[in-house]
């Protein structure tokens, strides 16, 4: 069974129009986008869910790396996520699905420690939180 948060924020979005290629607006307008379905062989001129998902995942991940170093103890000079979201056929269903790849560089610490850092983050982050066991989620880890 699926356990509930205590919610002390929600975001609100609506889509209009074609799907892929409609409408995304914030009830704050903070965010107000036209959608295009992505077209991997040509230049993109509107974005993607994938783009919108790729950005909120790494933006989550990277606020878990702050939180994951201070469980751990550890001080961590500077970080950064690159969220990649992929998409694409699942072969027999006939639908599509996503698979995410999260790099990881962090910096002043050593290999062991960013390693332990990702993990950690990973367990504690709420984008991984709603995709573990739904789609494959890579996390590399580089350092200087």
């Amino acid at each position: 069974m699926t356990t509930k948060p205590k919610v002390f924020y929600t975001a609100t979005a609506t889509a209009t129009g074609d799907g892929r290629n409609g409408h995304v607006a914030t009830d704050d307008q903070l965010l107000d986008l036209d959608l295009a379905t992505p077209k991997p062989f040509t230049k993109a001129e509107r974005t993607n869910p994938e783009q919108l998902f790729a950005a909120g995942y790494a933006a989550c991940f990277n606020s878990a790396i702050g939180q994951a170093a201070k469980q751990l103890k550890v001080t961590v000079d500077d970080s950064t996520v690159t969220g990649k979201v992929g998409i694409g056929a699942l072969g027999l269903t006939g639908g599509f699905g996503l698979a995410v790849t999260l790099e990881v560089h962090l910096v002043g610490v050593d290999d062991e420690t960013a390693r332990r850092v990702a993990d950690r983050a990973h367990e504690v982050c709420p984008y991984s939180n709603a995709t573990r066991g739904n789609i494959p989620v890579d996390v590399t880890v580089t350092t200087s």
